[in-house]
This record gives structure tokens, C-alpha cells and sequence, in this order.
């Protein structure tokens, strides 16, 4: 859903003109959901924190050998819940399922290592969507994701997000947790000035073997809000003012608001 939301958005976007749109995604994990985007045309950049996620993300980017030339056994380690051993537990995966590459012209792919708080806490208003795929429930105190989020978007920019919300520090000892209720999460979106244009409960399915007697389904939470215009924001002293970039850093006129 969240790329059918994106092209849905921008639909009166002509596809030639699609790469001067920036698209941010905090949470990328292997970057997959990046690489898609990028190959509908827009310029896309995924962030991620977790060290086995980005060696994983490098090496199927840049350094894999060609389609489907590696083997995996994701399942081999997993003997609870196992209708058939070999045909199942021990199943083979030919990875990668397509060789990244073939971007259309002038666009913008890249993946970025570190705290999406810290990594783009300068930033204002340079992105044109932020998509959080089951990422918001990792922050310690979501009220600062949503404000960032807000910061990081041009006015009538759009974030869309897909995911459930398990708290990834709640049973933490070391860190205090802000854990809110969806309609409390729905309430602060709207008071940072977004209008949620999209909202829907939408089922997945989460690293599961498909083939298994068990599996883990969410109940996610979709939406598609917009960042309303507002006064116009003064950057901190020292930071850098609000442009909209594209390939190569060059400044572009910001996208027509539907």
C-alpha cells in the first residue's frame, strides 16, 4: 500500500519528472522497499541503524554476484511448528530475486548508516514524503518521531506509514518508553499539522515461513497524512535553510501540492 499511495499522490507528476521528488525512508532495513521506490521513478534514500541490516543491504547492492546466485536456508534453524523437514524446514531460497540496477534516468538511490533523529537533524523541509514501514514503534518517545517527520517535510508533503505498534523498549530497564494508544499516536499526528488524507487497518504478515503451522499477523495501522502549510520556519542559527534538491545536490523547484 504505500507505494500505491505514493504514485496515487503524485499521480499529475509526469514519470520524467518523478526523480526531482525525494523520498525518505527512515527504518529501511535491507532497502528493498527503497530500491522499489527508486524504480518507480523517484528519487529515494532508506536509513538504517542496525549493523547486520546495513552488511546484508552493501552486500545485495553492490556486490552480488547476479540473479538468484546465492543460497539460503532462512527456515533451517526453526524446528518447532514443522509440518515437513525437507520440503519446509530445509528449504532452499535463491537470493537475490532480482539484481538491483536499471534505475530510470536521473534518479537518486542511496542508503544511509545511523539514528534517523541524529542523521538528519538538520534537515528542514528537504523531502517531499517520509514512508515508515513498521518504524515508528521503535522510537523510545514517538512524539519525537512525529515531530521530526513534520520538521523533515516540505509543505504539502506526505508521510505514509504501515506498521503495528509493538513498542521495541517496552520491557526495557534502561530506557523510559513513551508508549501511546493509536488514537493518542492519531491525535498528536493531526496537533503537529497533518491531515490524514488515507487511514485504514490493513493485515500483514511478519518474517514468516509460509509453510510453517505458526504464523505472526498484525493488524497494522496505514495512513497517508499531509503536512499543511504553515508560517514560514526560521532554521536555528547555523543550520541549513529549507531547499528541495535533486540529483547531485542541485536546488529544484518544490513539487505542485495536489
Amino acid at each position: 500500500p504505500i507505494t500505491d499511495a505514493l504514485e496515487a499522490y503524485y499521480s499529475h507528476y509526469p514519470f520524467e519528472q518523478r526523480y526531482r521528488l525525494r523520498v525518505l525512508l527512515p527504518g529501511a532495513g535491507l532497502g528493498r522497499l527503497t530500491y522499489n521506490i527508486a524504480k518507480l521513478g523517484f528519487s529515494a534514500q532508506g536509513c538504517e541503524f542496525s549493523y547486520q541490516m546495513l552488511i546484508s543491504s552493501n552486500y545485495i547492492l553492490n556486490y552480488a554476484p547476479g540473479e538468484k546466485s546465492l543460497a539460503i536456508n532462512p527456515w533451517v534453524l526453526s524446528s518447532s511448528n514443522v509440518w515437513d523437514a525437507e520440503n519446509h524446514q530445509f528449504q532452499q531460497i535463491m537470493v537475490p530475486d532480482e539484481l538491483p540496477g536499471g534505475l530510470p534516468p536521473n534518479v537518486d538511490f542511496s542508503m544511509v548508516a545511523g539514528d534517523f533523529l541524529e542523521v538528519y537533524r538538520n534537515q528542514y523541509g528537504e523531502w517531499d514524503c517520509v514512508a515508515t514501514c513498521f518504524f515508528i514503534d521503535t522510537a523510545s518517545n514517538i512524539v519525537q518521531y512525529i515531530e521530526h517527520i513534520h520538521t523533515l517535510l516540505a509543505d504539502g508533503g506526505i508521510w505514509i506509514n504501515l506498521g503495528p505498534l509493538l513498542y521495541h523498549y517496552t520491557d526495557s530497564v534502561d530506557v523510559d518508553s513513551t508508549e501511546l494508544s493509536y488514537s493518542e499516536l492519531r491525535a498528536l499526528v493531526l496537533h503537529y499539522g497533518f491531515e490524514i488524507q488515507q487511514e485504514a487497518e490493513r493485515t500483514c504478515y511478519y518474517t514468516q515461513n509460509p509453510n510453517s503451522m505458526m504464523h505472526t499477523i498484525y493488524n497494522c495501522a496505514f495512513f497517508v497524512a499531509i503536512k499543511k502549510p504553515g508560517p514560514k520556519f526560521a532554521p536555528p542559527a547555523g543550520a541549513a535553510a529549507p531547499v528541495t534538491k535533486g540529483p547531485g545536490g542541485a536546488p529544484v523547484a518544490p513539487p505542485p501540492v495536489p
